[in-house]
């Protein structure tokens, strides 16, 4: 799909419209709706909670758009209106909609309040616990048979070892600061200032021929910043759950250094990410297929694969079978209890309505990734913009042919695709993709 294809230029002429300030405009409006339903139908008190908050901050941003819209209109004010200004609008927003509710819902469970953080919260605390005390963060098969029914669920830890170093500060020390969401939160803002560093050392050392090019690219990159924090499914998540934040952003960083021509630190990237949680393996897999292509495949696989590896190695050997029935047993559904995650997406809607529903979910699923495992030999990924895409697509099949998905979890794929046009290199402003012509460039690439 080029640039002079009609959904391409529909998707520019709505990202460009107002200098951007149009789409701002739509995307915290419609946040506010969200967030509003949200505190008022959500039967989840985290999630209410966080609505009643991020309203406000919402609707305080698209206030401001309104502002900086009639200011452009006048042609007044040039410095409130530019890019800039919407960093700034953006940055307001993912303070006020996600870090303040975060600090407001640890304060409230520091008082006292049971109903202030979602199960993920409590599992990566008992985790970071039971490293503390045991050195390894599972629970064997008997012991977890041993809790009362009730609380079993809370008893499984479905992450990778790495995960339980958000629950070391709550272990040491019972505060709102040790909340695991601050350290997310943490994780999060370091993890995405240091990919938004490593894009804007790129763009200097390929800097662009016109000022408008160079406005594109920023402009790039401040929508790929929105999709990774102010969209709701991100704030609502780091607000409420926050384990899949940190683990998105060092996959954006990992991305970020691919593109700056820093295989080996994207490898570690992405390896740090591994190491908390298996949504970043496929993301490190194809990173390693692009380093291939560089001659720097072994410079990538080392930290990829050797970081989530070194995590495993310790809870391998203390207790290999609780291990297995963490990571393994329960995310596949043969654990003592099943997960929660249900979403209606298609996987799980086959695998709950069809004979032998669960068989063939799971092949629709191994067909899809045998799909990107073809697509991955015959035209594996030059750019990190191509990289960004796969990643994207392939996430998105994934999360809806599982058998147990969750709606949040799309966050990683809407990140993604919207984060690749940030990754391109070229001076020419006119090749700088948009959403509406990725698909295309991730085939041809």
């Amino acid at each position: 799909m080029t640039a002079d294809h009609p959904t391409a230029r529909r998707w520019r002429t709505l990202d460009t419209a107002a200098g951007g300030l149009a789409l701002d405009l739509g995307l915290y409006a419609v946040s506010a709706i969200f967030a509003a339903i949200t505190a008022v139908t959500s039967t989840l008190l985290p999630h209410r909670a966080w609505g009643t908050v991020a309203t406000v901050g919402y609707l305080i941003a698209a206030l401001a758009v309104v502002l900086q819209l009639i200011l452009r209109r006048r042609g007044s004010a040039s410095r409130l209106v530019g890019l800039p200004a919407r960093w700034t609008v953006t940055g307001f927003v993912w303070a006020s909609t996600a870090l303040l509710p975060v600090l407001w819902q640890s304060v409230e469970r520091a008082t006292g309040r049971v109903d202030r953080a979602q199960e993920e919260v409590l599992v990566v605390e008992q985790a970071g616990a039971r490293l503390l005390d045991h050195g390894t963060p599972y629970l064997g098969h008997d012991a977890i048979a041993a809790l009362p029914h009730g609380e079993q669920l809370l008893g499984y830890t479905p992450y990778q070892p790495g995960m339980a170093m958000f629950g070391l500060p709550r272990a040491l020390f019972d505060a709102a600061w040790t909340d695991a969401r601050v350290w997310f939160s943490v994780g999060t803002a370091l993890a995405l200032a240091l990919a938004v560093a490593a894009l804007r050392s790129a763009h200097r050392a390929h800097p662009a021929t016109t000022a408008d090019a160079d406005d594109r690219r920023g402009a790039a990159l401040l929508r790929g910043v929105q999709a990774a924090t102010v969209l709701p499914i991100c704030a609502l998540t780091l607000a409420t759950g926050g384990d899949d934040l940190p683990v998105l952003a060092l996959c954006l960083l990992a991305l970020a250094l691919a593109a700056a021509d820093r295989p080996g630190r994207a490898g570690l990237a992405v390896g740090l990410a591994g190491a908390l949680k298996l949504f970043a393996w496929p993301v490190a897999l194809v990173l390693i297929v692009w380093g291939l292509t560089r001659r720097a495949g072994t410079r990538v696989a080392a930290g990829a694969i050797g970081l989530p590896v070194a995590a495993l190695l310790p809870a391998l050997l203390v207790d290999r079978d609780a291990l297995i029935e963490n990571v393994l047993r329960f995310p596949l559904g043969h654990g003592l209890v099943t997960s929660p995650a249900q979403s209606p997406f298609p996987g799980y809607l086959i695998a709950t309505a069809l004979p032998a529903g669960r068989l063939i979910a799971a092949a629709l699923l191994v067909a899809a990734g045998l799909t990107i495992a073809v697509r991955l030999a015959r035209r594996p990924p030059r750019t990190a913009v191509a990289t960004a895409l796969i990643c994207g697509y392939g996430l998105l099949a994934a999360i809806l042919l599982m058998p147990s998905t969750r709606f949040g979890y799309l966050l990683y794929p809407l990140a993604l695709l919207t984060w690749a046009p940030a990754l391109h290199r070229t001076t020419d402003a006119s090749t700088v993709p948009v959403p509406g012509e990725l698909s295309g460039r991730a085939t041809s690439a």
